[in-house]
């Protein structure tokens, strides 16, 4: 499968695409058709359900290969999570936190996966720089700091974070295309981008569908 590797921003952390990335992505979407999804956890704005194990059998390999090649690191890639999600939260009820762009970890070992399910494409993720602190990624050195930093600006109105603000600059952006599946360290500031008209539909047939999930490398 096409394979590509981006920096983001001025740290030129590496971003990894991989185009036609399952070989049965219709498939995929069948079976969230019928998935059973209830509220998230961790801030996620939206709700979630199970993916089928057949996913992780013939995906976490390919998945851990390019992690290797990109990342680096020759040991085993270890799952943490995984799930289908659909951002489904009205933009009145998302918390402080679900309106700033975030990171999932905060050490080089970890890596997030997202794999776009909506044929049209829809609304990508983007990857932030903090103003007041320069930073692109929050590592364990940086996490007071940042969040101190973050604790002290005023609170961001109620709407999902889609562009540059006051607090933030965006530093690079990637589109979502079917199929496709993103791979990069979870210590950087990402979010998704939810454009502001986004109808945030909860049916797995018509809402912002993706696979996504955590990993470990040793």
């Amino acid at each position: 499968m096409p394979l590509t590797v981006e920096t983001i921003g001025a740290e030129a952390q590496p971003l990894c695409m991989l185009d036609d990335f399952a070989p049965r992505p219709d498939a995929l979407r069948a079976v969230a058709a019928a998935a059973e999804f209830e509220a998230a956890k961790h801030h996620y704005p939206g709700i979630r359900a199970p993916i089928p194990g057949s996913y992780l059998e013939s995906q976490l390999p390919i998945i851990a290969a390019a992690v290797r090649a990109v990342f680096g690191g020759s040991g085993a890639v270890d799952l943490i999570d995984a799930s289908f999600s659909i951002v489904t939260t009205p933009p009145a009820a998302l918390s402080i936190a679900q309106r700033l762009p975030h990171c999932d970890a905060f050490t080089p070992d970890r890596i997030a996966l997202v794999h776009y399910l909506s044929p049209d494409g829809g609304d990508g993720t983007a990857f932030y720089r903090h103003r007041a602190t320069g930073f692109e990624c929050v590592t364990e050195a940086r996490r007071a700091a940042y969040f101190a930093a973050v604790a002290a600006e005023p609170e961001p109105p109620p709407a999902y974070v889609a562009g540059d603000t006051g607090a933030f600059e965006v530093v690079h952006r990637a589109e979502a295309r079917y199929n496709r599946a993103l791979l990069y360290r979870s210590w950087n500031l990402h979010s998704g981008a939810i454009a502001p008209d986004a109808a945030l539909s909860a049916d797995p047939l018509d809402g912002r569908l993706t696979v996504t999930a955590f990993l470990s490398m040793r």
